[in-house]
């Protein structure tokens, strides 16, 4: 085997791995005892055919907030997009991030 059929090789290797399996989705989900800050104000670009704007949300990271800023997602036909969103639950704060649900 020469060197360019192993990189060509390893390099598929890598790029199939880092694609998601639709069975191996999750949802995250976090509680902290601090709520978030305020959304910010963005601008939401004009829409694009096949995509879905997932906006952008507060992250949190180490014991802060950090802005995430909005971005296209691919769409997936018999699926409805579901945004981050921060929920207030008995003194806490209550993190679901965005997903896809095919309800």
């Amino acid at each position: 085997m020469n060197i360019r059929n192993l990189l060509v090789g390893s390099a598929f290797a890598v790029a199939a791995a880092a694609i998601p399996i639709a069975g191996q989705a999750r949802v995250v989900e976090i509680d902290v005892g601090v709520a978030p800050p305020p959304p910010r104000v963005e601008v939401v670009p004009a829409p694009r055919h096949g995509y879905v704007w997932a906006s952008g949300y507060w992250h949190y990271d180490h014991g802060h907030y950090v802005w995430k800023s909005g971005h296209w997602v691919v769409a997936r036909e018999g699926h409805q997009y579901v945004q981050h969103e921060w929920v207030a639950n008995a003194g806490r704060w209550h993190f679901r991030g965005g997903h896809w649900d095919d309800d």
